[in-house]
């Protein structure tokens, strides 16, 4: 920065009615300078020349640290300006200068767009993207002490990489139990799949800002030659049930009645296309709807819905699932106008109905551990997740065309259809290996 200089100075070519002077940022440039009012004022015996900061005297001025911190974050936004100019090999100006610094002072800040975009997903219903783009606001503010002052400018690749080291880092988490124990506990750091949620919802969050200008383009951190959230993620182990333990599933009844009740909605999630448990939760009688050739249950994926691509999802209601309907609700009745009897208390909605169901969820899966024991499915987990990878395969198996499972499987596109069907543990090759 050879011949450039920024810093605040009390600006004595201009005393104001009240004797004190405004406070600027002044920018050199080869001789040239250019002043940024900073809406400050300042008597002389309160200025420190040196630093370009108020005294620290509370005497002198009472919010000296408040504004010192103002100036400093001012100082900060010239010099990353700069920086960006330099970094890209642009010979700017002086106006050039100014119209980024207005126009960074004009960016949304970081913090209350987050929350406010929160707040847009709690009302449209999309309570799952809301807890995670609240969980990356926690951890962001775990990270920044600095959060909200932070604009989106300020967002760039070296942020990124810092954030991604701090959730790669064990720490260690206080916070106070029911009781008012305060309690410090060890945490370990994120999983690969872990970060790649966390960067994913900042992502998105820092697309919308950029739609709705009140972010740009210039800092952008993610996408090819930048930080890439895709090499984060790690495969998981996608466990499917063997045939002869699927058939064990679809004709052994247990005598207990919710063991039973958790068999049948396995069932119906398996016989859905692998439907999640809370796509399953959220199902009404509406859901119902009747088409050229026939009636069909059409729903669409929570986890997608908030997306502009988001299709809907049609499953033909043949007279076997029309009877696996009948015999869940015979267990258990359903409340209010839900298809199925998943849901239990009456009147819920938005997040009062998402941890309903996620309630449900948990006692679902336990139900199903419990089931595998009394089935004797041995050496096997089976979860709400098994029933769609389950589903897949199955569909692989007999040689379904891949193209047809990714549109069953509602992805975007057959990349992610391979990568799934290719994490599975396939005896495909358990096969060819015996004529060796």
């Amino acid at each position: 920065m050879r011949g450039i200089s920024f810093n605040s100075v009390l600006y004595k070519s201009n005393k104001l009615s009240d004797g004190k002077y405004p406070i600027y940022l002044r920018i050199t440039k080869e001789r040239k300078l250019k002043y940024f009012t900073l809406d400050l004022t300042a008597n002389e015996n309160q200025w420190d020349k040196k630093f370009g900061l108020y005294i620290k005297d509370k005497r002198l001025n009472p919010n000296y640290e408040h504004d010192n911190d103002f100036i400093t974050e001012q100082v900060l936004k010239a010099k990353k300006i700069i920086e960006d100019f330099e970094r890209k090999d642009i010979s700017w100006t002086l106006n050039q200068f100014e119209d980024a610094f207005l126009n960074y002072s004009k960016q949304g800040k970081v913090k209350s767009y987050f929350e406010k975009s929160i707040e847009e997903l709690k009302i449209t219903g999309n309570i799952g993207n809301s807890i995670c783009y609240q969980s990356t606001l926690n951890m962001l503010m775990l990270f920044d002490k600095k959060l909200d002052k932070r604009v989106f400018l300020e967002i760039d690749i070296k942020y990124v990489k810092a954030f991604d080291i701090f959730l790669q880092t064990p720490r260690k988490s206080i916070y106070t139990s029911k009781k008012g124990k305060i309690i410090e506990r060890e945490r370990d750091s994120c999983s690969g799949n872990t970060r790649k949620y966390y960067f994913k919802a900042l992502r998105a969050v820092m697309n919308k800002a950029i739609k709705e200008g009140e972010a740009t383009n210039d800092t952008y951190p993610f996408g090819a030659d930048k930080f890439e959230i895709s090499k984060l993620g790690q495969e998981t182990d996608k466990r499917y049930l063997p045939s002869e333990y699927l058939l064990q599933l679809k004709t052994m009844k247990s005598d207990k009645a919710h063991l039973e009740h958790a068999r049948l909605l396995f069932l119906f999630s398996y016989f859905c296309y692998g439907m999640s448990f809370i796509d399953m939760g959220n199902l009404k009688k509406t859901s119902i709807v009747r088409y050229e050739n026939g009636l069909y249950i059409s729903y669409k994926r929570n986890k997608t819905s908030s997306a502009k691509s988001s299709k809907s999802i049609k499953i033909k209601l043949t007279d076997d699932l029309k009877d696996l309907i009948s015999q869940i609700n015979a267990i258990k009745e359903p409340v209010d106008d839900y298809l199925i009897s998943i849901v239990i208390k009456k009147d819920l909605s938005g997040m009062q109905l998402y941890n309903h169901i996620k309630y449900r969820l948990s006692t679902f899966n336990t139900n199903l551990k419990k089931l595998s024991e009394e089935l004797k499915l041995e050496n096997f987990d089976l979860t709400s997740y098994v029933s769609r990878h389950t589903m897949a395969m199955t569909l692989q198996n007999n040689n379904i065309p891949r193209e047809i499972i990714s549109q069953i499987l509602d992805h975007k596109d057959m990349k992610t259809t391979n990568t799934y069907l290719d994490s599975f543990t396939s005896n495909v090759i358990d096969e060819a290996v015996k004529v060796l």
